[in-house]
């Protein structure tokens, strides 16, 4: 077999060793050419490896030729599905963007820069195709640490240290209980692989609590990593400070790779251990995705900041697609496959869309902005369209994702969720449909009072240097397309039918067993058609005009009459609670760390077999 698996990792860390060594004799446009070379090879790599994956069975890797003795695998794996394969293919396509956006935006940057995205790359495409439990946390740490330095870019400011450490204690303590679970399993199954695991496992059963604890600290790095609620307090911290192509790749991928592990291995280790207690771990697994969606949103809305106001909104949506793996079904997994496609795509161009506001104007404050994006005229119109496409309307992609998860709960009569997806879409929306119309027509009353608190906050240094007139093209081009791809593909028939297929072929742990173990290939996935889901925009249309209403309320409050005072007290009490908790303190962010898995556990414990 070709090592042509294992070059998703290889390139990228061998380009990044050598940018380091040679950095200081190269100049700055020819380490933008390498790393852009690299990540677009890398891209263009994981495609094929994906395609191969999908016309037979998955691609298994051995490195060093370690294939198993006697059905019991010695050596380390990596295993191409569609799937992992796919969402590799998105990371490398959002690094070469925000790469390409990089270009002209990081003036000052150094081969440092270059060398962290391509390692920051390797690791987030390890995760994705490995079959090896111990080394999905390997590329966990390796993403962690090349993403907390990328963080803390800027390092002789406080803030980016600030965020940095924030991002870098509550993963690392998420990272310590994952690699106890690792531990536990270790000494129970005697193996590492992911497949040998889930064999032991199936033939011989473990009495106890093992099963549930072992599940728990292994996924608990990476509910964290997915800023899942109550883990989640890190994100807005790291996305504030973070140089803004760092954000693009955290809230376009990197979470949603949190997510990715923590299906992983639940399909490909746990789910035969569940299956009889899985309507209980479907309660607790909801649970947890409505409380995300919900609380990220309504922290979304608040925030003037326009990072911290994308990043809320990233765990929001983080929750949206929880729910759709947590109804632990095939067809949801399928929905939230093209969800995380379309949420990726379009929160990496709103991103860039702030960007370059920061480039042009060196503030993210809405207040400071307002009405000065008349003069950014193109930029406006992708922010609003990124903004349109939060709300899930046609014809993004994560559109198609929400139907199918929606049908997907009508089969199990949980049609109660599809009010959560249009809650958590609304008010997303809305905001950054706020935000547009206060930059670029001038809504609003001007609120002088808050322009002036905004003022005295210690503000971030400019991440480009001086005044700017123009947007080059390699920033507002990356937004472009990544906003034309986010319509485009969800409307692919071919591609929500293989989808589909290959997310039902995920959930056959029999069979993925079999073909790592004895190298018998899986049965050929039968191509299912795209699907039977509501092809109505009803709800999407609702979702977009409760955005638009919250947004005109926004701005202009008078519009409720006598009414405001009450309602606005109303919200203020509502919203209390959860300024409360946002504190920002990192004391009180591994206290709720500790507060959530500890609740999360005894649930878990107490409702599952």
């Amino acid at each position: 077999m070709t090592a042509l698996p294992a070059l998703p990792v290889v390139i990228p860390l061998l380009m990044a060793a050598l940018l380091v060594a040679l950095g200081s004799h190269l100049h700055r446009r020819l380490m933008d050419l390498l790393a852009l070379l690299t990540a677009g090879s890398v891209t263009g790599i994981c495609a094929y490896l994906t395609y191969k994956s999908s016309h037979g069975s998955p691609i298994v890797y051995w490195f060093g030729n370690w294939t198993p003795e006697k059905h019991f695998a010695l050596g380390i794996s990596f295993v191409i599905d569609p799937i992992g394969g796919g969402l590799a293919t998105l990371v490398a396509f959002l690094i070469f963007a925000a790469l390409l956006f990089s270009w002209r935006y990081l003036e000052a940057v150094k081969s440092l820069f270059h060398a962290l995205m391509l390692i920051f790359m390797a690791g987030m495409c390890g995760l994705c195709l490995t079959g090896d439990l111990f080394n999905l946390f390997v590329w966990f740490e390796v993403m962690t640490a090349s993403g907390v330095t990328l963080c803390g870019y800027k390092s002789e400011e406080h803030g980016p240290l600030q965020g940095a450490l924030n991002f870098a204690v509550t993963n690392t303590l998420g990272a310590y209980l994952t690699l106890t679970g690792i531990a536990l399993i270790y000494a129970y199954a005697g193996s590492l692989n992911m497949a040998q695991v889930s064999q032991t496992l199936i033939t011989h059963p473990p009495g106890g609590h093992l099963v549930q604890i072992g599940f728990l600290f292994l996924v608990a790095g990476f509910l964290v990593k997915s800023a899942v609620f109550p883990f989640h307090f890190w994100l807005a911290d790291a996305h504030a400070v973070a140089p803004t192509p760092v954000c693009v790749l955290f809230s376009g991928v990197m979470v949603e790779l949190g997510l990715y592990a923590t299906a992983r291995i639940y399909w490909s280790v746990f789910a035969p251990s569940f299956h009889a207690s899985e309507g209980a771990l479907r309660t607790v697994l909801l649970t947890m995705g409505v409380l995300t969606a919900v609380v990220g949103a309504l922290q979304c809305f608040t925030q003037r900041h326009l990072k911290r106001l994308l990043a809320f909104s990233t765990i929001s949506h983080v929750g949206l697609m929880f729910i759709g793996f947590a109804l632990l079904d095939s067809d949801a997994l399928a929905g939230t496959a093209m969800y995380v496609i379309g949420h990726g795509l379009v929160k990496a161009a709103l991103f860039i869309c702030v960007g370059i506001l920061l480039h042009r104007f060196q503030s993210v404050d809405e207040f400071e902005l307002q009405g000065i994006g008349i003069n950014s005229p193109w930029t406006g119109l992708l922010l609003f369209l990124g903004a349109i496409g939060l709300s899930g309307i046609p014809p993004f992609t994560n559109c198609v994702g929400e139907s199918m998860i929606d049908e997907s709960a009508k089969k199990m009569g949980l049609e109660w969720l599809s009010l959560v997806f249009i809650f958590a879409g609304a008010i997303t929306s809305g905001a950054v449909l706020r935000i547009g119309a206060r930059i670029w027509l001038g809504w609003g009353v001007r609120d002088e009072e808050a322009i002036s608190r905004a003022s005295q906050k210690a503000h971030l240094g400019p991440e480009t240097e001086g005044s700017h007139r123009r947007v080059p093209w390699s920033m507002w081009v990356p937004a472009c397309a990544l906003l034309l791809i986010a319509m485009a593909i969800g409307e692919i028939g071919s591609l929500r039918s293989a989808t589909r297929t290959f997310s039902e072929q995920m959930l056959r742990t029999a069979d993925y067993n079999a073909l790592v173990l004895e190298v018998t290939p899986m049965p050929s996935a039968v191509r299912l058609d795209p699907g039977e889901f509501d092809s109505s925009i009803g709800k999407q249309v609702i979702a977009l005009a409760i955005a638009v209403l919250l947004a005109l309320l926004s701005l202009f409050p008078n519009l409720l009459g006598s009414a405001r005072k009450s309602l606005g007290n109303l919200v203020d009490l509502a919203l209390r609670p959860l300024k409360a908790i946002h504190t920002g303190r990192i004391g009180d962010f591994v206290a709720w760390f500790i507060f959530g898995i500890a609740a999360y556990g005894a649930i878990l414990l107490l409702c599952t077999k």
